[in-house]
């Protein structure tokens, strides 16, 4: 039976649980509400004490760091460790993946979200199994502080994938063209990750970092109240890297220095994150930042992230034992963390949603 927490500031009377009910059954999500025409946006979207958790003011005079790959391998190294030790966050360009399969990929989404909502309906799925393609909005509806102004649709890719045919035929033939790409990308940026650390280039891969990947194609639409909803809340990926295409929309925004900052798209580049099992392994030398999206009255903004790292009951794969890297660790710099496996990070991490709270804390090593 599902246990829901009473948000503080809930009124007596209101029955949250039977309203994220009653949206979970339309299957419609977000875009749903928006196509009835509404003005207002239903109470589950607001959120008093997420905006006060996450009352942090806006810097317009940062920007994450942008590398171009093709720039010399010493100089990528130099950047990244910057980049992973001071941001968590930055932008690649030259990076090998074509600028027709970015748009295509970007435009697969939006096909699959724009369908008739009986078609879409055929995918709607909250359960987590490995190898399945599944449609809904917001992953964590029933834990979360509050609902996002978003629908996704996701799916394993590594180690184990959906058959072609059970892909849906709107983006079927992107999801595989794109994610091979981002494979190949993922075995670049880890090998450069490694070297920025003082470790053999093989050494993240050897690991298995580089094992699992999952891809989330997320739809925004343009929200009627903006100012009091979100698109994403803040969060940190429970992850090791992240690959973000986003299309030209914006709203993006990094946690950097208590102070948010905007992330503008740069036509062909693609975001990239560190995630917590990255900060885990490095023992703190990378970061692993709060992010978030905000809701706008235009789009609908389109963004697709692609995160390395096992899903919940993928095999052996998942049960591999993460730690810090000891080749990292010292008398000066002794472990921060404990071990622990992507099984049981994705568990907890899963179990308590999108709050705001960092994930990293459970895992610390007591002192």
């Amino acid at each position: 039976m599902m246990m829901m927490i009473k948000k503080a500031g809930e009124a007596e009377g209101y029955d949250r649980f039977q309203e994220l009910k009653a949206f979970d059954e339309t299957k419609a999500g977000v875009k749903g509400l928006v196509d009835t025409g509404i003005k207002t946006i239903p109470r589950i979207f607001l959120s008093p004490e997420h905006r006060a958790m996450h009352h942090f003011s806006l810097n317009t005079n940062s920007t994450i760091p942008l590398i171009d790959l093709r720039a010399t391998r010493a100089a990528v190294v130099e950047q990244i460790r910057g980049a992973g030790e001071g941001w968590g966050f930055f932008q690649v360009v030259n990076h090998g993946i074509p600028r027709n399969v970015l748009d295509e990929m970007i435009d697969g989404v939006r096909r699959f979200h724009e369908q008739d909502t009986e078609v879409k309906k055929a995918y709607y799925s909250r359960e987590m199994g490995k190898g399945r393609f599944r449609y809904n909005s917001n992953f964590d509806l029933y834990q979360g502080v509050v609902v996002n102004w978003r629908d996704t649709i996701a799916c394993d890719i590594a180690p184990c994938s959906p058959p072609p045919d059970q892909l849906p035929e709107v983006c079927r033939d992107i999801i595989i063209e794109y994610s091979k790409h981002v494979v190949d990308l993922g075995d670049v940026l880890f090998e450069l990750l490694s070297e920025s650390l003082g470790l053999p280039s093989d050494h993240l891969k050897e690991m298995r970092c580089t094992e699992g990947l999952f891809l989330s194609g997320h739809y925004y639409p343009a929200c009627p109240q903006p100012e009091a909803a979100i698109g994403t809340s803040s969060h940190a990926d429970a992850d090791f890297l992240t690959v973000l295409l986003q299309d030209q929309i914006g709203g993006l925004q990094v946690l950097h220095e208590n102070q948010w900052v905007d992330v503008p798209p740069v036509p062909g580049a693609l975001v990239i994150n560190l995630g917590n099992l990255m900060q885990i392994i490095t023992n703190d030398r990378f970061k692993s930042v709060n992010h978030r999206v905000i809701a706008q009255n235009i789009g609908p903004r389109i963004s697709v992230a692609s995160f390395f790292r096992t899903n919940l009951g993928a095999g052996e794969a998942a049960d591999v034992v993460y730690g810090p890297i000891k080749e990292l660790l010292s008398e000066e710099n002794p472990p921060i963390y404990r071990e622990t496996t992507t099984n049981e990070y994705l568990a907890y991490y899963f179990s308590k949603g999108l709050d705001g709270t960092s994930g990293l804390e459970h895992f610390k090593l007591k002192a």
